[in-house]
């Protein structure tokens, strides 16, 4: 697809420790070289440890959102992302539940954006560092952040 594609085999026994926020997933599977040295170095460490990655389900509604607008705003096909995303390779999609909902409003009108507040309840919950270069969810300190 693009010009990276994480080859991690799914080990049950290892969880997640990263949640990618949604502009994070794109760059990690088409364009890496937008990514930061830091989110770098952190998604490579998680892949050679064959920790996989977690990816909240609200950020699927985006991709799907995002390619609705003509797909301007992707650089592959959102087919292309949501099947690496479903390939096994690395990712572990993490639900909208119960707990991630009720966190969600308890954050109340904090961030305004709701997908951005669904990913920063999700990474709360589950206790997950959020790879992020969204400036309003790093300026925010609600979750600990590669930035």
């Amino acid at each position: 697809m693009g010009s990276h594609t994480p080859q991690i085999e799914r080990d049950r026994q290892t969880a997640p420790q990263l949640l990618l926020d949604t502009h994070i997933v794109v760059r990690w599977l088409t364009e890496t070289k937008r990514l930061s040295r830091e989110q770098l170095r952190a998604l490579d460490s998680a892949e050679s440890r064959g920790e996989p990655l977690a990816v909240s389900a609200v950020t699927l509604l985006e991709i799907a959102l995002l390619s609705g607008e003509g797909g301007k705003r992707l650089p592959v096909p959102a087919p292309e992302i949501f099947a690496a995303l479903g390939s096994g390779a690395g990712f572990q999609i993490v639900p909208i539940d119960i707990a991630v909902a009720s966190e969600f409003a308890a954050l109340g009108d904090i961030l305004r954006d709701p997908s951005d507040r669904a990913i920063v309840a999700t990474a709360r919950v589950h206790r997950f560092r959020l790879v992020t270069s969204d400036e309003r969810i790093i300026e925010s300190k609600l979750v600990s952040v590669v930035e």
